[in-house]
């Protein structure tokens, strides 16, 4: 307000020096234009940085891209004919038709500019993503404009950078968003939601760097597009859905896991007749003597099941064969994983450099999820396995369960007694 007091001032000042310097009165018309034009000074040096400092120069300031359509070529061709031959001709009938396409242009990138301003977006995801798996995810567009709505818009992915040099290049992370949302109108003061259906093929960290949102309105001359920053990262976990290895293997772990754990009780919870799967230690012979027939004791389980998982991930070599079992083990391992956690099991997992201490499995199912859905192999060789495995499995109370990419012939004798090995190359 005192900027525009202060112009004010000097806009009077400077006018009645004219007033003044027509009557005749120089000297003062002089002294009174100084004055004005020190006022104005005043207010550049003063107010303008002050307020260029408070003003937030990215609302309007918006960075946009101009494309021309296949459409827009074509009547680009046509103006430049028609250019070519007003000039050539004089025809006045020609330049007015020519400038009524050029006016036609500078129409539809104004209006598509004001489509894209005031535009706020917003895009989420589920907490927990399994690849493979389809998800619903939830765009949101809104229009901040107080008087027009938005026409026409289509969110996208931005458009690739450019590779980095060699020493700067980083793995770039798979984009989230792969098929462009089209949203044919949005009123002022106003939000759309879609519901997109999206499945991510693959486990691990996927990036969305921003979003594109695009119009064509309202000739489809030109496409202008703004891209929004928008950090949206999310983890994709492995797939929990099992597979044909899984319900071969599936039997022998949980015989292997039931022998473990037989006899684990003390206390006398029933006698039965004798089956063929009981042990002869659990006879009971007065029982049996008394009734003439075969008879067993059955006892409580002070337990609950008990269950280690331990994935190894060494590799001989980095094959394209190898590299894709791997892939099938971790998927594998995840599977176990979601099995135990289904059935109420207490649960560990131990891999190279991560251990997760025996907990119930579903207090811990999504941190071994979610290690597992980062997990990278390693090369090394069986002694590194040999070692690995050694610390991994030394006195634990709980059935092991492990998946090695090593040969079996590199696995110790002492090592298969309280364990059970998935090896890799078998699925």
């Amino acid at each position: 307000m005192l900027a525009l007091l202060a112009l004010t001032l000097a806009l009077f000042l400077a006018l009645y020096a004219t007033t003044l310097r027509e009557s005749g009165r120089t000297m003062l018309a002089a002294a009174l234009a100084a004055l004005s034009l020190v006022v104005a000074g005043l207010v550049a040096v003063k107010a303008v940085p002050y307020l260029a400092r408070r003003t937030a120069l990215r609302h309007w300031a918006m960075k946009v891209e101009y494309e021309f359509t296949r459409e827009g070529a074509v009547y680009l061709a046509v103006v430049v004919v028609i250019a070519i031959s007003a000039l050539n001709t004089g025809n006045n009938l020609l330049f007015i038709v020519l400038s009524c396409l050029l006016a036609g242009i500078l129409a539809s990138g104004l209006l598509s500019a004001f489509m894209l301003a005031g535009l706020e977006l917003d895009f989420s995801l589920p907490e927990h993503v399994f690849a493979g798996r389809p998800t619903m995810a939830r765009l949101r567009l809104a229009n901040r404009k107080h008087l027009f709505a938005s026409l026409s818009l289509t969110v996208s992915a931005p458009t690739p950078r450019r590779p980095k040099p060699p020493e700067l290049d980083l793995t770039p992370k798979p984009a989230i968003l792969k098929r462009p949302v089209y949203i044919p109108y949005i009123a002022r003061h106003s939000s759309v939601n879609r519901s997109l259906d999206l499945t991510l093929p693959r486990r691990g960290r996927y990036s969305q760097e921003g979003l594109r949102v695009s119009t064509k309105f309202p000739f489809g001359f030109l496409r202008k597009a703004h891209t929004v920053p928008l950090r949206q990262d999310v983890l994709v976990l492995p797939k929990v859905e099992p597979t044909e290895e899984f319900y071969e293997i599936l039997p022998f772990i949980g015989s292997e896991l039931e022998s473990y754990l037989k006899g684990l009780g003390h206390d006398l919870y029933a006698i039965r007749d004798f089956q063929q799967t009981d042990t002869g230690r659990h006879v009971d012979w007065k029982a049996t003597a008394k009734a003439q027939q075969l008879k067993v004791r059955e006892f409580t389980r002070e337990d609950e099941r008990r269950v280690g998982l331990v994935f190894d991930p060494r590799l001989p070599n980095a094959q394209a064969q190898t590299l894709d079992k791997f892939e099938k083990a971790v998927a594998f391992c995840a599977c176990l994983a979601w099995h135990f956690y289904e059935a109420g099991a207490m649960l560990q997992f131990v891999t190279e450099g991560f251990e997760i201490s025996m907990s119930p499995a579903a207090e811990i199912i999504y941190p071994i999820l979610e290690k597992l859905a980062l997990i990278e192999p390693t090369l090394g060789g069986a002694a590194g396995t040999q070692n690995f495995l050694a610390d991994s499995l030394a006195e634990r109370e709980s059935f092991q369960i492990v998946l090695t990419c090593q040969p079996r012939g590199s696995i110790p004798t002492r090592q298969w007694g309280s364990s059970y090995f998935v090896f890799i190359e078998s699925l």
